[in-house]
């Protein structure tokens, strides 16, 4: 496995990176306000997209949480795979769930999210186009999960779409210059 080190280190910063994307892009898109997608729309082709998958939110979010669970769970298995070379299978086990964990919250939810929410509206637009990429290749998936989990929404007599609070006002940007 040592020589196999640097490329499934490489695969796992990717994974790291895709699970980054997901969820950033579920923050940014999901502050949108309603009054800023519209008027946006109106102008810019990206914002008219962002319209349109934000048009059936479930489906949206569905997406987002599948694509980031696959890239997560293929993380984990990846960083399993490597410690249990090098450490005995107990502790394998727990330096792989501290790792991963620590490593997936810092740099693949928290600050990624965080990302999203000060820059939504710029990261919107940006994202809309890879998101349609990974809505059509999961395409199947996404119908099932989206189909299971509305259906058992709607038998534990919740509603069957995620209703998405809008905010009065566009989220404000947060400039790169500091």
């Amino acid at each position: 496995m040592s020589t196999h080190l640097l490329p499934t280190l490489g695969i796992v910063v990717a994974l790291l990176g895709c699970s980054a994307f997901f969820s950033s892009s579920e923050t940014a898109l999901f502050s949108l306000s309603r009054e800023w997608v519209a008027e946006a729309a109106a102008t810019d082709p990206r914002a008219a997209a962002v319209e349109d998958l934000l048009a059936d939110p479930h489906r949206l979010l569905v997406t987002i949480l599948v694509g980031n669970n696959v890239v997560n769970i293929a993380l984990s298995s990846l960083l399993t795979a490597l410690f249990v070379d090098r450490f005995q299978s107990g502790t394998a086990v727990v330096v792989t769930t501290v790792v991963a964990t620590s490593v997936v919250l810092v740099a693949g939810e928290i600050v990624p999210k965080s990302y999203g929410l000060g820059h939504a509206q710029s990261f919107a637009l940006r994202v809309v186009r890879p998101l349609r990429y990974v809505e059509l290749l999961l395409y199947p998936v996404v119908t099932v999960f989206d189909v299971l989990t509305r259906t058992v929404a709607a038998g534990l007599g919740g509603q069957q779409a995620i209703e998405r609070a809008y905010d009065d006002e566009p989220p404000t940007e947060t400039t790169d210059d500091g």
